[in-house]
């Protein structure tokens, strides 16, 4: 994992993970991305900053624009420090796109949308994320988008 960053605008450190860390990642997609100079989050982030640039990752990898949407949108999430890699993907499933929304969202909605995600998906709710967890996430959230 590459050291954090300071963000200048206020006091959270941001992370910059390996792309192989990004969930749901092929291998192939990995590599394909490296052939593009984009080995970390963070370029993935600085090489797609507009619709066009995406569009262009998209067509040089020859896949659907809406795979570099979802990588984008986990990186974003990732860079948050108590999201992480670990809980982008999650986040993402349970309808929050970025960091951003997750500082607007309620604890207690999100809370239980990740509860209702994780019973129908897993028909488990003891996987779950708690409550102190799902607020530790928005207050960072918060920081980053400052």
């Amino acid at each position: 994992m590459k050291t954090p960053q300071k963000s200048a605008r206020n006091s959270v450190q941001v992370r910059d993970w390996p792309i192989a860390h990004l969930p749901g990642l092929s291998n192939e997609n990995q590599s394909q991305l490296e052939e593009c100079g984009i080995s970390t989050i963070a370029q993935l982030i600085r090489m797609t900053k507009t619709p066009t640039a995406k569009v262009l990752l998209a067509h040089q990898l020859q896949i659907d624009i809406r795979y570099v949407n979802k990588w984008v949108a986990m990186a974003n999430l990732a860079r948050i420090p108590s999201v992480g890699c670990e809980y982008c993907g999650l986040l993402l499933h349970a309808g929050v796109a970025s960091p951003a929304q997750l500082a607007e969202m309620p604890v207690e909605r999100l809370h239980q949308q990740i509860l209702r995600l994780h019973v129908a998906t897993m028909q488990r709710n003891d996987l779950t994320p708690s409550v102190d967890r799902v607020q530790k996430w928005i207050q960072d959230a918060k920081l980053v988008i400052g």
